[in-house]
C-alpha cells in the first residue's frame, strides 16, 4: 500500500501487454504497461478505478486519460492510496482520482511525489516536518489539498518514499547526487507502535535518520514499504561481492507482520527470521497487517495476518495451519510454472490481497481477499493460493491490431466498447455462477444428509442413477425398483427400519395434529366465561 510516484522506463517487445509496474490500494489494483496505458480493477467505491463509475470491476480495464483532443497521454508512473490513485505522465503532470475528502484526524490518506530534481512533495493528510516542535509536542497531521514541498532534504536527492497510515519513510542520498549506493534512510510521523524504527514510541514532526542505515552503516537500503503501522526494508551490505540481501522490519507486530517469530512490536529494525541468506530479494511490500517479498530466483514469502494472506479471522480460512503467520511462509507457484515464479518483477500488497508481477511483466498471479474482483481473475471469492489474473485484457489485443491496421481510432473505440460490454456480461455471468454454486453446495449437503439417514453411508457420485447421470429421462418408480433389486438383505432391513420409523413418526404427528384439532373444536363449542356469568 505504498503511496508514491516514481519514474519508470518502458520495456521492449509487445508494449500493449507488458506490465512494468503495479500498485495496490485497499481493495483495488493498478497496472502500468510499457506503452503508457494504465489498467484498474477491483472495488470502485469513491471512483478509485478512474472509469467514471463507482461500480466494481472483475477484470483489468484501461483508464482513459485522453481528454484533450487527439493528444495521447502517456503515463510513466503509478501509485495507489487506500481509496485513491495517482499517475504521472511523461510531461510531468500528476493525475489523481478517487477519495478526495481531507480530515486532519484521518490517517492513510496521504500522497507523495518526487519531482525531476529529486525534491519531495506531499499532500492530503500527512506529517508535515516542523522543526519548531519538540519531541514532547502533541503529534498531528497536516491537511492540504495542494502539494507542499518537504524542504528538509534540500541539497539532497530523494530517491524513494513510502507512506503508512501516519508515518513516512524516505531513501535520500547522502550527498547532492545519486551514486547508486549512498542512500540514507529517514522516517517521521506517527510512532505509536515503533514504526519509525528509532528505538522508541515518540512521534516525530521532522525526519530523523534510522541509525542502522545512516551514511556510515555497512547496509545500503534499496527498497522500502509501509503497512498501516509497520515498515519493511530491503538492504544489502555495501560493498558486496554477492547478490545477497536482508529484509528488515519494525513497528506493529500483533499479527506477525514483522516475520520475527513473535507478535511483539519492534521499536528498532530487526532482520526477518527464516529467510534464506543466499537469496537476493528484489521487491517488498506491506498490506495493512501482512508483508510479502520476492527473490530474483522466483521465490515468494509472506507473513502476517491469517497465514500471511492478510485475511481477517472471519474469512474462515480452513487450511492445515490456520492463524497468523509469525514467520515467513513460502508461497509456491502451482501448475506448469511451479514451484518458482518465472522472471519475477514486483510484488504489491493491498489491505488483504497480494499480486505478483512475473514472467518479465507478461503475467500476474494474485491471492488473498477476492471481494469486488480485486484479484483480477474474474471472481469475487478469496483465494488461498496464487491464481493467474486475466491478462492481457481483450481490448489491448484489439488496440494493438487497430494500430497495425492503420490506427483506425473509431474502430478501436468501437471494439473497446464491445469489450467493456462483454466484460459486463461476463461479470453478471460470474455472479450467476456464484449463486448457482452456492445453491448446488446447499443441495449437495441436503442430499448427503438424507442419503446418509436412509442408507447409513455418505452420498457418493456412484449412487446417482445411471439414467440421471446420462442426462436422459428419469423414471423414479423404475429407478426405485432397480435400487431395491441391487440391495442386499442387510441394506433392505435398514431401509425397512428407516421406513417404519418414518411411518411411525408420520402417524404420531397425524395423531398429535388430530388431538389438537379436537381440543380446538371442543374449546370453540364451550360457552364463554361472560355467558356463564350472565346465567
Amino acid at each position: 500500500m505504498t503511496e508514491e510516484v516514481e519514474s519508470s522506463e518502458s520495456g521492449s517487445g509487445n508494449l500493449f501487454n507488458k506490465i512494468i509496474a503495479l500498485a495496490a490500494g485497499e481493495a483495488h489494483t493498478l497496472a502500468l504497461t510499457a506503452n503508457g496505458d494504465v489498467y484498474s480493477w477491483g472495488r470502485g467505491t469513491f471512483g478509485r478505478l478512474g472509469n467514471a463509475s463507482e461500480a466494481d470491476h472483475l477484470f483489468p480495464a484501461r483508464i482513459n486519460f485522453d481528454s484533450d483532443g487527439d493528444k495521447r497521454v502517456k503515463i510513466v508512473a503509478i501509485a495507489a492510496g487506500a481509496y485513491h490513485s495517482l499517475a504521472v505522465s511523461d510531461d510531468g503532470s500528476v493525475w489523481g482520482w478517487g477519495y478526495n475528502i481531507s480530515s486532519v484526524k484521518g490517517g492513510g490518506m496521504m500522497s507523495a511525489a518526487i519531482d525531476d530534481l529529486g525534491s519531495l512533495w506531499m499532500w492530503g493528510n500527512f506529517p508535515e516536518p516542523q522543526k519548531g516542535k519538540s519531541i514532547e509536542s502533541e503529534f498531528s497531521l497536516t491537511s492540504s489539498c495542494n502539494p507542499i514541498p518537504i524542504w528538509n532534504f534540500h541539497g539532497h536527492t530523494v530517491v524513494k518514499v513510502a507512506c503508512g497510515n501516519e508515518h513516512v519513510v524516505a531513501l535520500v542520498t547522502a550527498g547532492e547526487g545519486y551514486k547508486g549506493s549512498d542512500l540514507v534512510c529517514y522516517s517521521w510521523g506517527g510512532n505509536s507502535h515503533g514504526q519509525l524504527g528509532l528505538g522508541d514510541r515518540q512521534s516525530r514532526q521532522y525526519p530523523e535518520v534510522i541509525e542502522p542505515f545512516n551514511s556510515d552503516a555497512p547496509w545500503t537500503v534499496y527498497d522500502v514499504a509501509c503497512g498501516a503501522f509497520h515498515t519493511a526494508l530491503l538492504a544489502q551490505k555495501s560493498p558486496s561481492e554477492t547478490l545477497e540481501s536482508v529484509c528488515w522490519t519494525f513497528g506493529q507486530g500483533d499479527n506477525g507482520q514483522l516475520g520475527q517469530g513473535t507478535t511483539q512490536s519492534m521499536l528498532s529494525p530487526e532482520p526477518v527470521k527464516g529467510l534464506p541468506r543466499n537469496a537476493f530479494l528484489i521487491s517488498v511490500d506491506c498490506g495493512l497487517f501482512h508483508t510479502s517479498v520476492v527473490s530474483s530466483a522466483g521465490d515468494v514469502w509472506s507473513w502476517g495476518m491469517e497465514k500471511g494472506l492478510g485475511l481477517c479471522p472471519e474469512a474462515s480460512y480452513s487450511g492445515p495451519d490456520a492463524g497468523d503467520a509469525i514467520l515467513p511462509l513460502l508461497i509456491p507457484c502451482a501448475g506448469l510454472y511451479g514451484p518458482k515464479f518465472p522472471e519475477p518483477v514486483q510484488v504489491v500488497c493491498g489491505a488483504a490481497h497480494t499480486i505478483l508481477l512475473s514472467d518479465a511483466g507478461y503475467k500476474m498471479w494474485s491471492w488473498g481477499r477476492g471481494w469486488s474482483g480485486v484479484l483480477g481473475n474474474g471472481k469475487m471469492i478469496d483465494c488461498y493460493s496464487p491464481t493467474m489474473a486475466l491478462w492481457p485484457p481483450l481490448d489491448a489485443d484489439f488496440r494493438e491490431q487497430s494500430v497495425k491496421d492503420g490506427g483506425d481510432k473509431s474502430g478501436a473505440e468501437k471494439k473497446h466498447e464491445d469489450v467493456v460490454e462483454l466484460e459486463r456480461k461476463l461479470s453478471m455471468a460470474a455472479e450467476d455462477v456464484r449463486l448457482l454454486q452456492s445453491k448446488l453446495s446447499l443441495m449437495e449437503r441436503y442430499a448427503s444428509i438424507l442419503h446418509g439417514a436412509t442408507f447409513g453411508k455418505p452420498f457418493e457420485e456412484r449412487d446417482i442413477p445411471a439414467s440421471l447421470r446420462g442426462g436422459g429421462s428419469f423414471d423414479i418408480a423404475k429407478e426405485w425398483e432397480n435400487m431395491l433389486e441391487s440391495l442386499d438383505r442387510g441394506k433392505l432391513v435398514r431401509l425397512e427400519m428407516f421406513y417404519r420409523s418414518m411411518l411411525a413418526g408420520v402417524k404420531d404427528k397425524l395423531l398429535k395434529k388430530r388431538i389438537q384439532e379436537i381440543l380446538l373444536e371442543s374449546q370453540s363449542s364451550l360457552p364463554s366465561e361472560s355467558t356463564q356469568r350472565n346465567k
